[in-house]
């Protein structure tokens, strides 16, 4: 009870900190079949509760899908959608999109996809869509050595690769 009442004593920087956090991240083909869906703070479920948190995930994905690959090469790689900003990326046929709030950094998140990218590459010895496909429990293994409750948990690729390599030892 004693954490409820002292939540004021937090102050709003703190505060302001929880609200700066990855929304999702997904990695999609270009055909719109999504290879990896991780999703850190759960969908808004519609107004009118018409739908599940399961099938507004689908919804937004697929609208995401057809943002980004719409989108012409001339503008950025950043797309302001509802309340969040889409920092995507494309590697060969792969869409790799991140949600964040309006206000965070657009080119770390863009850098957090490239180092995403590295790790698989590294991991796989050039990475394609079927490695991904096919060693789905790795891909989300690794990125969940990356990122933590929607925040970036280590920046070190071979820390990242040694802890996924440890876990597999483990199993």
């Amino acid at each position: 009870a004693k954490g409820w009442t002292n939540l004021h004593s937090y102050s709003s920087a703190s505060l302001h900190h929880l609200k700066n956090m990855i929304r999702f991240f997904l990695l999609q083909n270009r055909q719109g079949k999504t290879r990896l869906s991780k999703w850190y703070v759960p969908p808004p479920v519609p107004q009118n509760g018409s739908g599940s948190g399961e099938a507004e995930k689908i919804r937004i994905e697929a609208e995401v899908h057809r943002l980004v690959t719409a989108r012409d090469k001339k503008y950025t790689n950043f797309i302001e959608y509802n309340n969040y900003k889409l920092i995507y990326r494309r590697y060969a046929g792969l869409f790799f999109t991140i949600a964040v709030d309006l206000a965070d950094n657009e080119l770390s998140y863009l850098e957090t996809i490239h180092l995403f990218v590295e790790l698989l590459d590294s991991y796989f010895s050039n990475v394609c869509e079927l490695d991904i496909v096919f060693n789905f429990n790795k891909v989300y293994s690794i990125l969940d050595e990356y990122m933590l409750a929607g925040e970036i948990e280590e920046t070190s690729k071979r820390e990242i690769l040694d802890r996924v390599k440890l876990l597999e030892k483990m199993e």
